[in-house]
């Protein structure tokens, strides 16, 4: 089996769970190897990428990497393509992974699908596209395919792997040093899970009817152990911060639970959600078009139904 190259996604010098799901995806289509780009590389990182199936981590450690924003990690990865002709290469598709991606392709004269939410062992991807209306299969012609995989597309499963580090490295060009990194701010995090990787994501509309509202789907959240999403509605109503926006112009999610409450379902809002695995619409009125995509309904007042659930939620964990 071929090589298949898995860009890893990392936060505090931990492996994101996205990482795990294309390891597991790898495994499909060949033999994965896992690359790390950029300080933070520990004998703990290796343990999850072998525990997932990685054969070898490629580390480029160096802090230039991270000190010039994307087009180093582009020339580390055009470095490896040219010199172990991988199988494919997988990224996740955050924004920085897509762009890291498309750089890739423009090097290697490669061609690249993006947001798949599957592959095939020959390397065929379903796409979800024209804002989720249409799925479509996919495959890469010319080059090295390039994917940029959804998170929670596939669930991670464990199978071990040596994960024997390989040091490598690439001098820079002058291009891919012109823009500098010249300061960096911690994200404030709180204790719900990321909402682009959460398995579960308790979304609110324009039915809360103001940032008051989203304080039932706050706690129902937090009893399923889920993330806060908003429309696009409520946010732009500034009823909840923009950066837990769903839909085209926000965050594309894919959990194994979604629950959209008080929201109508707009187009805009289900190119967003609608890879959902299990879809649970709450909402007043019975035509609303969520309800079209909804694996189940509940015709009803988000503020009544809302606290029941988490009430019994809460009776179940106990």
């Amino acid at each position: 089996m071929g090589e298949v190259l898995v860009l890893v996604e990392a936060a505090d010098g931990s492996v994101k769970k996205v990482t795990t799901e294309l390891l597991t995806l790898a495994r499909t289509v060949g033999e994965p190897s896992a690359v790390w780009i950029g300080p933070g590389y520990t004998d703990a990182a290796g343990a999850v990428l072998g525990e997932f199936g990685a054969a070898k981590v490629y580390v480029a450690d160096g802090a230039q990497y991270t000190d010039h924003p994307i087009a180093p990690k582009a020339e580390l990865l055009a470095k490896l393509v040219a010199d172990l002709s991988p199988v494919a290469v997988l990224v996740p598709s955050s924004a920085e992974g897509k762009e890291v991606a498309a750089r890739l392709a423009v090097r290697t004269n490669s061609g690249i699908i993006t947001d798949a939410i599957g592959l095939t062992a020959d390397l065929v991807a379903t796409q979800s596209i024209f804002g989720g209306s249409t799925v479509v299969q996919s495959k890469v012609s010319s080059g090295t395919p390039i994917i940029t995989v959804r998170p929670n597309s596939t669930a991670p499963e464990a199978s071990a792997g040596a994960a024997a580090r390989v040091d490598v490295s690439v001098d820079l060009s002058d291009a891919a040093t012109k823009a500098t990194v010249t300061g960096r701010a911690a994200a404030q995090k709180g204790g719900r899970p990321e909402l682009t990787e959460a398995a579960i994501v308790v979304s609110g509309g324009r039915g809360v009817g103001a940032a008051e509202g989203f304080g039932v789907v706050e706690a129902l959240a937090d009893a399923l152990g889920a993330a806060v999403g908003a429309s696009r509605a409520a946010t732009d109503a500034g009823w909840y911060p923009h950066t837990f926006q769903v839909g085209q112009t926000g965050k594309t999610v894919s959990p194994q639970l979604y629950i959209a409450n008080g929201i109508s379902g707009a187009i805009q809002h289900r190119a967003g959600m609608q890879t959902s695995k299990l879809i649970v619409a709450v909402n007043k009125d019975a035509e609303a078009p969520m309800f079209e995509l909804a694996d189940f309904g509940v015709v009803g007042d988000l503020f009544t139904v809302l606290p029941q659930l988490t009430d019994e939620v809460t009776k179940r964990k106990a």
